[in-house]
């Protein structure tokens, strides 16, 4: 996704609009109403992913959930995903309203997941690529998604990225060499908040 698609202001609106939704989930149980005054872009389906993160001495996830595919305009996808991470992450309880003035709020615009198609599984060190690439496994019934900056902040390499996506599906570390298991990438354009509530900036993982 060419990084000037999306502007700092387009990522700060979007930014915002995740906090705002959020706010207002919490306080009142209602879903706040898409702004009229946005781009066409902003209006196109893109996969999206919020993640709230605990603003400490460093960043602790809170919640994180979205749309790896492009079936709802984005503007949408961002609300539905900012309720979500903030209340239907199985692996956190609901987050509180006074909690918000500690969480920093990170919103990733994806492209297309495409399958990585390989001979042998040795191949995927040379088609994946760390601070680009997300991926998604699956086999059979099981799927897990990580996003691009999830290798950069645990320093992995592509193998450990691949054996912890396996996992995050339920499979075994390994699955990934296995017949039958689908491996598909993905890019995203990042934008998150420098402090909660502060100013948005565009996210460089490398």
């Amino acid at each position: 996704m060419p990084r000037s698609k999306f502007t700092i202001r387009d990522g700060t609106l979007l930014v915002n609009l995740a906090r705002k939704t959020i706010e207002k989930f919490l306080e009142e149980r209602t879903r706040i109403k898409p702004p009229n005054n946005i781009s066409e872009l902003l209006k196109e389906k893109f996969g999206v992913f919020v993640t709230l993160n605990k603003n400490g001495g460093s960043k602790e996830l809170r919640g994180c959930i979205g749309y790896p595919y492009p079936t709802d305009p984005l503007i949408e996808a961002i609300i539905n995903s900012a309720i979500e991470a903030a209340t239907r992450d199985p692996r956190f309880p609901p987050t509180k309203l006074d909690e918000l003035s500690k969480i920093v709020i990170e919103i990733s615009i994806l492209t297309k997941p495409e399958l990585i198609e390989v001979k042998d599984p040795t191949e995927y060190s040379k088609k994946i690529l760390i601070g680009s690439d997300g991926l998604i496994v699956e086999k059979n019934l099981n799927k897990g998604l990580l996003l691009p900056q999830v290798p950069v902040e645990w320093n992995w390499d592509v193998e450990e990225f691949l054996s912890n996506c396996c996992m995050k599906a339920g499979l075994p570390p390994d699955s990934w060499v296995l017949e039958g298991t689908r491996v598909y990438k993905f890019q995203a354009i990042i934008f998150e908040e420098e402090d909660p509530g502060g100013k948005v900036r565009l996210r460089i993982l490398r």
